[in-house]
Parts: C-alpha cells; sequence; structure tokens
C-alpha cells in the first residue's frame, strides 16, 4: 500500500459523508504530502500540459493546465481510489434527488461509459493564478454522464506563497437567497465538493440544491491549485 493509499485508508469516511451531506463538501486535510503537492504543482511546467486562458473561456483570469494525454500516475491512483470510496454516496444522492443514473463499482467502467456517450474530452486540470487573477463561479455538469462530486486541491502554499485566492462556493436553495461558503484550505489539503446538485431534506422530503465554486481574487504572490474530475467533458 502507498503512503497515500494509507493515508485515504486512515480517513473517517463516515464522517466525511456526514459533512458532505450537510454542507456540499468536505474538506481532507493534508491528504497531499509535501513532496507529492509540490510534484504536482511542478506539472504545470511540463511540456504535454495543455495552457488555457481564463479569459478566454469567461471564467475568470488566470490559466487552466489540462491532462489531454493523461494524468500523472499518483493523481490516476488518487481519482480511482477516490471514487470507490464515493460512488456509494453518490449513488444515494442520486436515489434521494429521484435521478436516474446509477454508478459502477469501478472508475474505468464509468469512464467507458463517458466515451459510449460521446464525452472524452478530459476535464481534470491545474490552475495557476498571479496578482489580480481569480476564478469566477462556474460549475462543470455538462453531458449525461456526471459524476455528483469531484476533488480540489492546494498546491502552493497560503501567506508564504500567496495572499487571497480562497476556494469559495455558492449554494442556492428554493425560494432562498445565496448561501455562501468557504473551504479554508491549507498546502496539500484536498475537498470533495458537490459538482453542481447536491440533495437536501425538507418539509415535503428531499430537493435538489445547486452549488458553484470560485476562487477568490489573488492579491500577491502565485496560487497553483488542482482540480480532479470523474467525469469527462462532451
Amino acid at each position: 500500500m502507498t503512503a497515500l493509499e494509507t493515508r485515504l485508508e486512515r480517513l473517517d469516511w463516515a464522517d466525511i459523508g456526514s459533512q458532505l451531506n450537510a454542507e456540499g463538501y468536505a474538506v481532507l486535510p493534508g491528504l497531499l504530502d509535501t513532496e507529492l503537492a509540490r510534484s504536482l504543482a511542478r506539472q504545470i511546467d511540463a511540456p504535454q500540459a495543455r495552457r488555457v486562458s481564463l479569459e478566454s473561456s469567461g471564467l475568470g483570469r488566470g490559466e487552466l493546465y489540462y491532462f489531454d494525454a493523461g494524468m500523472p500516475a499518483p493523481l490516476e491512483q488518487l481519482r480511482a481510489t477516490l471514487y470507490r470510496r464515493l460512488t456509494g454516496h453518490a449513488n444515494r444522492w442520486n436515489e434521494l434527488m429521484a435521478a436516474s443514473p446509477r454508478y459502477p463499482a469501478e472508475l474505468a467502467e464509468f469512464l467507458a461509459r463517458n466515451r459510449s456517450a460521446g464525452q472524452a474530452r478530459a476535464l481534470s486540470h491545474l490552475n495557476r493564478l498571479g496578482v489580480d487573477d481569480y476564478v469566477a463561479l462556474h460549475q462543470r455538469n455538462d453531458g449525461e454522464q456526471v459524476f455528483p462530486m469531484q476533488v480540489i486541491a492546494l498546491l502552493s502554499e497560503p501567506a508564504d506563497g500567496f495572499q487571497g485566492g480562497e476556494f469559495v462556493m455558492t449554494e442556492q436553495r428554493p425560494r432562498m437567497q445565496s448561501r455562501p461558503l468557504v473551504a479554508p484550505l491549507k498546502f496539500g489539503d484536498a475537498a470533495i465538493i458537490a459538482t453542481a446538485e447536491r440533495p437536501f431534506p425538507g418539509s415535503k422530503g428531499y430537493y435538489r440544491v445547486n452549488l458553484k465554486h470560485a476562487v477568490s481574487r489573488v492579491r500577491e504572490g502565485e496560487r497553483i491549485g488542482l482540480e480532479l474530475f470523474f467525469h469527462d467533458a462532451p
């Protein structure tokens, strides 16, 4: 068992599930150790990383780096292991929201369903934000095969490496104002978040609430982050 698998095994998954149900996200403190976090951050400069400007896509200001040629091995391992842990929660969410998809036990089978549905464009990426850069509120749920959770991580040192750049979310419940959420991430921390919708208990059963996420403006330094998806895009 690798060190990453050991850390995942030691997490309190019952508590993580409770946090996901209550808030729509759960922080995994120190999931990526210093060596792994820094090596992943260096992937931004890898020749195979495809650079996309956030401004060109209308999603803010800064740069995204996509893993079109395949993710680094540690990320592939992390994605497959987390998927196995989250399928039960994801299927439960869809059941409560009366959504039809049910997710297979293994990521490879789910990605095969993605390809059959015409979804083969990689969504997982690194992001690099400099001074005055930010990521606008958004969600990535295009296509018929969408996993209701994704993972984000911080690969830079807050305070020492950058100022600002907080990871924020909004949750819109029916007939209510949007609720702001802030995930307090430290270097190497990851968080499981809702991709777009999650179930919420009401007086007449469960209903859907809509979530979006963003990164606030970086005031100083450079912030490098990760967004890890379990589904691909059309």
